[in-house]
């Protein structure tokens, strides 16, 4: 009985161990979009209802391919023997018996056409569970861009709301003194109340972008995130190009795979509406038995006979029809999808030079700016308005560099979606 007990404690320390792992694994999910989108590809529903589709239309081959059943066939004649005995259901006893077995077969190349249908139809549906994959993650990146944006916002309030607060003090000094007047600390107090303000706003937003990301990745809303930690380094101008992008995207867009599929089964499907125009056949064999004794064989083969034309050629402008939709359809996919990159591409470079102009311009001018105002309030020179706004002008400046940087992730994100890969 003794060992009893450290026999569970060591069960239990077991099983804490093993949870550890797995807790924190789940708490470190948000700190990068890596993490997030590796996490929603095993979870999320929407794709997994779109690969069990593409799964269902893979199975859709070898069924359309394949032969139809066989039939069975029995025939009990003369069941009265010309009269001679009440009706009656048993081979033996009737005049004859006719089985026969038949097989029915259809035009050469039909069962050919149909499976390569089938085939290609699959392939659309793979194209487009790939596109349901691309579009989730580029939301997921986006999503992340945005909250990485508010969040560092949120931190950027806070370290102003801790400088106002420094410069209330100044205020209050020079107002002490007698070399400031008490407007200058009222505005100090009105603008550390108007940041307390924007606090609540962001960390509302934030709110929100964790319960969007929560959704995408199937968890709870309120389910936790780690705080995002960095962004992805946007890829070098150089593999940016439009025109190496526009053949990868020709080549790789998930979508316009699946239209072009598309349009190979319509062109299967209006070959296969031209051979309708010839007949289908069933041949089958069988004995025929009188009394307890099989005395006849015989063999069948039979056609239908395609008379109705006007049906026929109906279907077959069908086909040319769907085939000519489908054409267009890709056509304006592609058009739209090239539109796209282009606007990406262009949206890139523009956040990309904002950032740079807000890094190597913007705030070191307004900081020097800000120290200058500081330094000349403290003198007596500058009044507190001008001090407020170089205080604006480095809270804008580091908005601007944090939103170019949430606007680059945000276009390479849909860059990505249309390539249907990661850059």
């Amino acid at each position: 009985m003794r060992g009893v007990a450290p026999t569970r404690t060591f069960a239990l320390w077991l099983m804490l161990g093993l949870a550890v792992p797995a807790l924190s694994q789940e708490v470190a999910i948000g700190r990068t979009v890596e993490s997030l989108l590796e996490f929603a590809r095993d979870r999320n529903p929407e794709y997994a209802a779109m690969q069990a589709e593409a799964d269902a239309a893979a199975e859709r081959v070898t069924p359309a391919g394949a032969l139809p059943d066989p039939k069975f066939r029995m025939e009990l004649r003369d069941i009265t023997r010309f009269g001679d005995q009440n009706p009656t259901l048993s081979p033996s006893r009737v005049g004859s018996t006719r089985y026969l077995l038949s097989q029915d077969i259809p035009w050469f190349g039909k069962r050919d056409l149909k499976r390569e249908v089938a085939e290609l139809e699959g392939e659309s549906a793979r194209g487009r569970a790939l596109g349901t994959w691309s579009d989730i993650a580029a939301r997921i990146k986006t999503s992340y861009a945005q909250w990485y944006y508010v969040h560092r916002n949120e931190r950027l309030t806070r370290e102003i709301l801790d400088l106002m607060r420094r410069l209330e003090k100044i205020a209050q000094a020079r107002y002490s003194g007698g070399l400031a007047a008490l407007q200058d600390v009222i505005r100090a107090q009105v603008e550390q109340t108007r940041l307390r303000s924007e606090l609540v706003t962001q960390e509302t937003e934030q709110h929100h972008l964790r319960t969007r990301l929560n959704a995408l990745l199937a968890r709870p809303a309120e389910a936790p995130l780690a705080e995002p930690e960095r962004l992805r380094p946007l890829p070098a101008p150089a593999r940016l190009d439009y025109a190496t992008l526009e053949e990868r995207v020709r080549a790789r867009n998930p979508l316009l795979a699946s239209d072009l599929s598309k349009i190979k089964a319509a062109e299967k499907s209006r070959e296969l509406a031209y051979r309708n125009r010839y007949p289908d056949f069933t041949i089958g064999a069988g004995p025929i038995q009188y009394q307890s004794a099989i005395k006849e064989w015989e063999v069948m083969v039979e056609m239908n006979i395609p008379l109705q034309q006007s049906s026929r050629r109906s279907q077959e402008r069908e086909s040319e029809a769907m085939l000519a939709a489908a054409r267009s359809r890709r056509e304006a996919s592609t058009n739209q999808v090239l539109a796209e990159l282009a606007e990406n591409l262009a949206g890139i470079d523009g956040a990309r030079r904002i950032e740079a102009l807000a890094t190597d311009d913007l705030l070191p001018e307004a900081d020097l700016t800000f120290k200058a105002a500081l330094t000349g309030y403290e003198n007596g020179k500058l009044d507190f308005a001008t001090l407020l706004d170089a205080q604006r002008q480095i809270r804008q400046a580091r908005q601007e560099q944090i939103k170019a940087q949430a606007e680059g992730q945000a276009r390479l994100a849909e860059i990505e979606r249309l390539l249907g890969e990661d850059l």
